[in-house]
């Protein structure tokens, strides 16, 4: 089955649907016209139920099929932007400062509301379809608010699956894998204590700028030596802040970064180590260090029969030689990872072709991407449940 022609019929609506929303960038929770523009477009849909508020400002809509069935699918699209000042140059570029549709969350949403809309003229499936429209997922945790507001089991839902564009992969192209496809993403946050003084009297000081020097070129050995060479991780210090005049050697200093993992038993590996190496280089020092680790989004896990089904889902669609089904996992994060903690399902990786990357100031969503999504998402929930 390659792309559903019906989508190229009201192609130019979902552009025009995904560039409105591209002007009108929200971060977090705080997505309330996205989410009305959603609930909007649903209701005039013919969705059989919409109802808002979940999970603070996410949006659910329903879709029955012409057959019953006691199955449920849930496909799931991020809705919130980034604090980034956009410089594309687009006629539709951001018209808020300091916000944009860094990410693609703006084509993801368009492109469900298309499937949306297919789905509920044709109903071509015996069960249940669930469409969430989702706040917050960068850094906000908006996929775990939604499940703690009953989402999978208000609506029943047995099996969720998601969708992220990708940069650099062509168009007409995607990638899915079994077992872990996103890191789990933790943060941390280093606060040094020495005794501060004169810059020209270092003797009579501990130096947390130098302690926290010390400290960054420790934390590069967690993946090189502490880790086995099989195994991924990634450990960035990005944040130092110490001092505020030149001729003063400062009390304190600060270390913030993050830390990014697989597998469990290396999550914990990775704690540990930075734990222990930042108090014993502080020490060492005659310093003190105050450890803040935060565990944030866990690893996005693909069930494997899930998986396997959305490959073949995607071939059906692009091709199967287009399919990548063995894809190497993504150091980035994604909070759909407590979705599928909670359901089976999968998460796939779309292409958007050659253009600037996520979370760059001169990204933007592809709209040549949109048949592709639109039929991807129609064609797993009318395969999953064949009329």
């Amino acid at each position: 089955m390659p792309i559903i022609n019906r989508f190229a019929d009201f192609h130019d609506d979902i552009v025009a649907w995904r560039r409105d929303i591209h002007s009108h960038p929200e971060l977090l929770y705080e997505v309330h016209r996205t989410a009305a523009t959603v609930a909007d477009k649903l209701r005039a849909f013919g969705l059989d139920e919409v109802v808002t508020g979940i999970g603070r400002t996410g949006v659910v809509g329903v879709i029955r099929g012409r057959r019953d069935g006691k199955r449920v699918i849930a496909l799931r699209a991020d809705m919130d932007a980034l604090p980034i000042a956009e410089e594309t140059g687009k006629p539709y570029a951001s018209t808020v400062a300091g916000k944009m549709h860094a990410c693609g969350h703006d084509g993801h949403t368009a492109m469900l509301l298309g499937a949306a809309r297919y789905l509920a003229e044709t109903r071509n499936f015996a069960g249940t379809a669930v469409v969430i429209f989702q706040p917050a997922e960068e850094g906000g945790a908006g996929a775990k608010a939604m499940i703690d507001d009953g989402l999978m089991e208000r609506w029943a839902i047995d099996e969720v699956y998601g969708l992220h564009n990708m940069p650099g992969l062509a168009v007409g192209k995607m990638r899915t894998r079994v077992g872990p496809i996103m890191a789990a993403t933790d943060e941390f946050t280093l606060t040094v204590r020495g005794r501060g003084g004169h810059a020209a009297r270092p003797h009579d000081t501990v130096d947390p700028v130098v302690v926290g020097a010390a400290i960054v070129q420790a934390l590069q050995t967690v993946v090189s030596r502490a880790l086995d060479p099989l195994e991924s991780a990634v450990v960035s210090v990005t944040k130092f802040h110490a001092g505020k005049v030149t001729n003063v050697i400062t009390d304190t200093a600060s270390l913030a970064g993050t830390a990014r993992t697989l597998k469990p038993e290396v999550r914990d590996l990775v704690e540990a180590r930075i734990r222990a190496l930042a108090d014993g280089v502080a020490t060492a020092h005659g310093a003190a260090v105050t450890v803040d680790y935060r565990r944030n989004y866990p690893v996005t896990r693909n069930h494997p029969d899930n998986a396997a089904f959305a490959a073949r889902v995607a071939g059906e669609v692009v091709g199967a030689a287009n399919v990548d089904d063995d894809a190497a996992p993504v150091m980035g994060g994604e909070d759909f990872s407590y979705m599928l903690e909670q359901r089976p399902g999968a998460f796939a990786f779309i292409g958007n072709g050659d253009t600037a990357g996520l979370h760059n100031s001169s990204y933007d969503f592809n709209d040549a991407v949109i048949p592709v999504g639109c039929s991807y998402w129609a064609r797993l929930v009318e395969t999953a449940m064949p009329a």
